[in-house]
This record gives C-alpha cells, structure tokens and sequence, in this order.
C-alpha cells in the first residue's frame, strides 16, 4: 500500500507540473495516467458526453503526434477536463499557447497569459471609473484602422463607434486600447475627434492597457443612436505583429483595417477568430496586401463574443 500511494504522489505532482507548463500533449497523457483509464474508457465516456473520438486520436493527442483544432476535437478536450476531473479549461489554455514543432517564433501570438492579465487589469480601472458593467449602449457598427509606421511600431488605431441606447441618461463611453508588449500607456494619448470629449483616463503600465472615458455632448435617451470618433496615439512598443479586438457580448458590424508604412510592408498578413483566452486560434484567412495605400482588412457583419484580429509576419 505504501508503494501504490507513492506511485499516486508522483503522478499527482507530474500532473499539476504538467497542467502548470504544458506542452498540452504531456498534461494529457499526465492526466490519463493520474486516473489510471485506458484510452478505451476514456473513448466510453467521451461518448457519454456526446462526443465522438476515436482511441486512435486520443493516442496521436497524447503522444503530440497531432493537437485537436477541430470543432469537435476542442468540444471533446472540453469534455476530457471534467471526465478527468481537471479544472476548467486547464487543458484548453494550453492548446492556446504554440506548439513548439510548429510555431513561428518570429510571430508569435499574445499568450494566454497575456490576454487574462490584461483582463483583469481593465476589471479593475474599470472599477476605478464606477462604470457598471452595462454600459447602457449596443454597439451598431465600430470600425478600426491601425498605423503601423517605418519602424514596424503600432503608431495610431483611429476608431468610429456608432451606438444605441438602451436606457435613458447614458452620456459617456469607456474605450480600451491595448498596447502591443513592451509598450508605455503614461506615454499614449488621446484625442476625441467628433461628438465627444476625453473625460477621466486610466493607464494600467505592466499591461500596456489604456482606458479612457469619452464624454457626449448630449444625454442619450432609450432608442436614441450617436456616433463618435477618437484616436489613441501609441508608438510606445517595439515591433508590432498583430491587433486583435475583445467583445465580451455579440454586437453589430466590426471593421477593422491596418496600413502599413510604405517602406516597411510585411511578408504575408491573415485574419483569425479566438473564443476565448484559453482557446486556440481558429478562422484563419490570408490577407493579400495590394494597392497603393499598403492596408489589409476585415468586416465581421455581426460580431460574436470573443477575440477577432489580424495578424502579420516580417521577412
């Protein structure tokens, strides 16, 4: 007995060292091996669950012949934290960060890290302000374009927000930027640039997160729509690689573009989707960079909850 409950302590301490520092592969096989199943029960209670894995997949996940990208893959890995009584998205998140075989270190994504704590940075200036958690406006339309200058930095991200009231006496807004990493929000700026005014301004430095208040010029009534624009100048950060953009519910139309300097032009840019921090990238489409103006773009018609973005890489 003594001997089965050393061999339980070890492969306990492998599965939380696993959990901790991935790669995902090895906290699977970790995690199989802590509850002591044969991938042939694991199969049994993925079925249960609704979910259809063959054991052969199990075996390639486990071994890091291959990583679960699909749809239906992400739901059984789902669906393997509880059967394998893991926390929640414990396994997710690592899928989220690169694989090591695969990865491009010359552009890599923000890491699951990265985006949590930067969550939690603008929970708390958010907090700051008073705001509640409804703001009082649906967004209809916000559309984004972002500089990239000479030196490969993010230089400018210029936005147009066009919004609804739901409710009566709503006459401000909260706009975020987040900086690339490395970047300085003490430094940043803001200017209001039509139908607003810049009000109270939150900087959160070890994020690089910016939040700041836009005043309207008029108070809002329930069904009543507005539109504002405002810029945030950066240029704090080194080279920049990518810009996506967080919406926490669905909304109306999301356009986001990005123009790159002329004497800086990357080698190949492409767009993706993100559900969450701790899911892995998905809905990836190449930008062809064409045209005199050297820009690349997306429109999402409706935006749905989670991260959209465009990517880039440099020769």
């Amino acid at each position: 007995m003594p001997h089965a409950t050393q061999h339980a302590d070890v492969a306990t301490a492998e599965l939380d060292s696993a959990l901790r520092g991935g790669p995902f592969h090895v906290a699977l096989r970790a995690a199989i091996a802590a509850r002591g199943l044969p991938l042939q029960r694991v199969q049994h209670h993925l079925s249960r669950h609704g979910v259809k894995v063959g054991v052969t997949s199990l075996s390639y996940w486990q071994q890091g012949a291959r990583r679960p990208q699909r749809p239906e893959s992400l739901r059984a890995v789902r669906a393997l934290e509880e059967i394998l009584q893991l926390p929640e998205e414990s396994l997710i998140r690592l899928l989220a960060e690169p694989d090591e075989a695969a990865a491009d270190p010359r552009s890599p994504g923000r890491s699951y890290r990265s985006l949590v704590e930067a969550s939690r940075a603008l929970e708390r200036l958010l907090a700051d302000f008073g705001t509640p958690r409804d703001s009082g406006l649906h967004t209809l339309g916000h559309h984004e374009r972002v500089r990239i200058g000479a030196h490969r930095e993010l230089v400018e991200c210029e936005s147009h927000h066009i919004v609804r009231a739901h409710r009566d006496g709503v006459d401000r807004y909260v706009a975020v930027h987040h900086g690339d990493p490395g970047s300085a929000p003490e430094r940043m700026t803001v200017q209001a640039l039509e139908n607003c005014r810049t009000g109270r301004v939150r900087r959160h430095h070890d994020t690089g997160v910016l939040a700041v208040e836009l005043l309207f010029d008029t108070r809002l009534r329930a069904g009543d729509t507005y539109l504002f624009r405002y810029a945030v100048a950066d240029g704090t950060a080194g080279v920049s690689r990518e810009y996506l953009r967080w919406a926490d519910s669905p909304g109306g139309q999301y356009a986001l573009q990005v123009c790159f300097d002329s004497g800086a032009l990357p080698v190949r840019c492409h767009r993706f989707t993100q559900h969450s921090a701790a899911a892995p990238r998905g809905g990836r489409q190449d930008l062809p960079l064409r045209g005199r103006h050297h820009a690349v773009h997306l429109v999402e018609p409706r935006v749905r909850s989670g991260y959209v973005g465009i990517a880039w890489d440099w020769d």
